[in-house]
């Protein structure tokens, strides 16, 4: 089912016309930021975000469970709405902000938006819980119906998705449970048993039954598990660690080209916290599967595996040998970087950094050991949003993500900038700082993606 339709509504909702030169765009981080922040202020840009500060810092750690939040007084509503990102699904709030748009197609226009936003980013945002209920409300809306209506659906969870929904949500993203309401339980019912009938017949078996490469294969799953998270508690418990042993090597299993490629371990983690937390309650540091019963743990394992295998559907070429899909977006990071920041280009090809040597992991983990974990989540709405574009869109959020530190690489030698690469300053980062890297993202996007040439090399 994976489509694109977030990604055709995003170019239908942002200017077409492109730059005639780089030399449109400020190259340095702070004007760009300023920049971003004028283009959406006001701006009616479908399940895109509305960027403000925060009115209440955020505690983005604790997964709600439906049984919590399922209690739907008011007091509820609002603290959903702490943890809901900022949107302009709301048109209300958009017609009232739009004397304050600003054109992308003319410099000066961009350039007074860009002041006026950079004031305006420093007040509190009137209204912002309001808008989040708004959202939430239209969340549990479509979500009620007897069908889903999926181009809807893409395009509220681009701004991120409440977390007692989010397992529907992300069910629904990747295709794994039906559109139609009726149909729904009977198919996750019957893939669940499928999934437990391969578990049988490839992982609960001797290894007198295996190869030599599944044997082999088994135990790298098996020294990877471990290392997989390391920072957070709940995978150190040895019956995740076996639940996440059995969804990659039945994965790897059932997909020979490429089998199992490290990694890939990473990408089953969203999808074990995400549907666990449909029974486990608070922090994920409180949470301990002896709490839940084999079924639930069997049900959670098992849509973990068939979500795992939807997303990596869509990026086959990532994994099979020489990993040729990854090389293929590090070079359009490459050349989407040079177009946007020429300076920080040039330093990084004075100094011999290839950016392979920092960005293929980024790729392959898809920023999951970037970021801090209580934030991985959020990102994977936006990304599980995108549905089949999310590959190319990976390019503008990994530049957005790199070019973060602009200035700071222009000042680095070759050592430091790798050192400095693989230990990104980010454990402090919330929720704001996400969404400042998804919006500049998104507008590179639309700046960029209908120039025929602006990745051509």
């Amino acid at each position: 089912m994976r489509n694109s339709s977030s990604s055709n509504s995003r170019d239908e909702g942002g200017n077409k016309e492109t730059p005639t030169s780089p030399s449109n765009l400020d190259s340095r981080f702070n004007q760009t930021l300023r920049n971003v922040q004028g283009l959406l202020k006001g701006r009616s840009f479908p399940g895109k975000i509305l960027i403000t500060r925060r009115s209440d810092p955020l505690d983005p750690s604790v997964l709600y469970s439906p049984n919590v939040d399922r209690r739907s007084s008011d007091s509820d509503i609002d603290h959903h709405g702490e943890q809901v990102d900022r949107s302009t699904e709301d048109e209300r709030q958009d017609r009232s902000s739009a004397n304050a748009s600003s054109s992308i197609n003319q410099t000066k226009s961009l350039s007074m938006g860009s002041q006026s936003a950079s004031k305006e980013i420093h007040k509190p945002p009137v209204g912002a819980r309001a808008t989040d209920s708004a959202r939430l409300m239209k969340f549990t809306k479509e979500l009620s119906g007897p069908s889903v209506i999926l181009e809807k659906l893409h395009e509220l969870a681009w701004s991120g998705v409440p977390p007692y929904l989010r397992p529907t949500v992300w069910r629904l993203l990747l295709g794994y449970a039906p559109s139609n309401s009726d149909r729904r339980e009977g198919i996750l019912r019957r893939k669940r048993l499928e999934y437990h009938d391969h578990v049988s017949q490839y992982y609960d078996i001797p290894d007198t039954e295996r190869t030599d490469e599944e044997i082999n294969m088994l135990r790298q799953i098996a020294v990877d598990c471990p290392r997989t998270v390391p920072d957070v508690t709940f995978f150190q418990e040895a019956e995740v660690q076996k639940s996440l042993e059995r969804i990659l090597y039945t994965w790897a299993i059932r997909h020979p080209a490429s089998g199992y490629v490290q990694g890939i371990n990473d990408l089953a983690t969203p999808f074990l916290v995400v549907f666990l937390s449909e029974f486990l309650e608070g922090s994920i540091e409180t949470w301990s599967v002896a709490d839940l019963s084999p079924e639930k743990l069997s049900n959670v394992e098992a849509d973990s595996y068939w979500c795992l295998s939807k997303l990596l559907d869509g990026m086959q070429d990532h994994y099979t040998f020489a990993q040729p899909g990854i090389q293929r977006l590090v070079f359009k990071l490459k050349e989407l970087v040079r177009r946007i920041d020429e300076p920080v280009s040039k330093h990084i090809e004075d100094q011999g950094l290839e950016f392979l040597q920092f960005a293929f992991r980024w790729f392959n983990c898809l920023l999951i050991r970037e970021i801090p974990f209580h934030l991985v989540t959020r990102l994977w709405d936006t990304y599980l949003a995108e549905g089949d574009a999310l590959p190319d869109f990976l390019v503008y959020i990994f530049a957005s993500f790199l070019l973060t530190w602009s200035d700071k690489l222009r000042k680095l030698d070759f050592q430091e900038m790798v050192m400095f690469l693989q230990h990104l300053p980010t454990q402090n980062w919330s929720h704001v700082e996400l969404e400042m890297v998804l919006s500049r993202a998104y507008m590179w996007h639309t700046l960029f993606n209908n120039s025929p040439s602006h990745l051509a090399g």
